[in-house]
């Protein structure tokens, strides 16, 4: 499925349920083991959820993470504090940070973002339970259709058991 030297990004659901992120978390490490160590780089936006879940994994596979940032104040506006000390302590871990040219997070600032996650993916991973685009934009399901319209191959985790809160 992946192989040394790879770069993969990751898109996924942020409200997995708790008994979920074990499964994912498995999940994942079973994905990247194949091409764990220095020549794997993963890119994530680290919201909670599965980028997060995923961004740890990387690290843990002895991976490069690369953060892409969707706007200025998304720290401030969009980190759930339940989820900051998590967020800061993997932004403090990645070895590239990329914020994105908005002032405020939204739509337009995730849409620009997931854009940056793929122009710099080789694979593309998604949390995803396949369910379709909200129509809203910027979501999971958008950003895999887009992968797959670009040629980007796309690594859908989804284990038995998995669910959304």
């Amino acid at each position: 499925m992946t192989t040394p030297g790879v770069t993969l990004a990751v898109t996924g659901h942020i409200n997995l349920t708790p008994p979920s992120v074990p499964l994912v978390r498995a999940a994942l490490d079973d994905l990247l083991a194949p091409c764990a160590g220095p020549g794997l780089t993963g890119v994530s936006c680290l919201a909670a959820g599965a980028d997060s879940v995923f961004a740890e994994a990387v690290l843990a596979a002895g991976g490069r993470l690369v953060v892409i940032v969707p706007s200025r104040d998304y720290r401030a506006a969009k980190v759930a504090p339940a989820h900051a000390g998590r967020f800061d302590r993997l932004l403090g871990a990645a070895a590239e940070v990329e914020v994105m040219d908005h002032a405020t997070a939204g739509r337009r600032a995730y849409e620009s973002a997931n854009r940056a996650l793929l122009r710099r993916a080789q694979r593309l991973v998604a949390v995803w339970d396949g369910r379709p685009p909200t129509g809203r934009g910027g979501g999971t399901a958008d950003t895999v259709l887009e992968a797959r319209a670009l040629g980007i191959p796309v690594d859908v985790v989804w284990p038995e058991g998995a669910a959304r809160g």
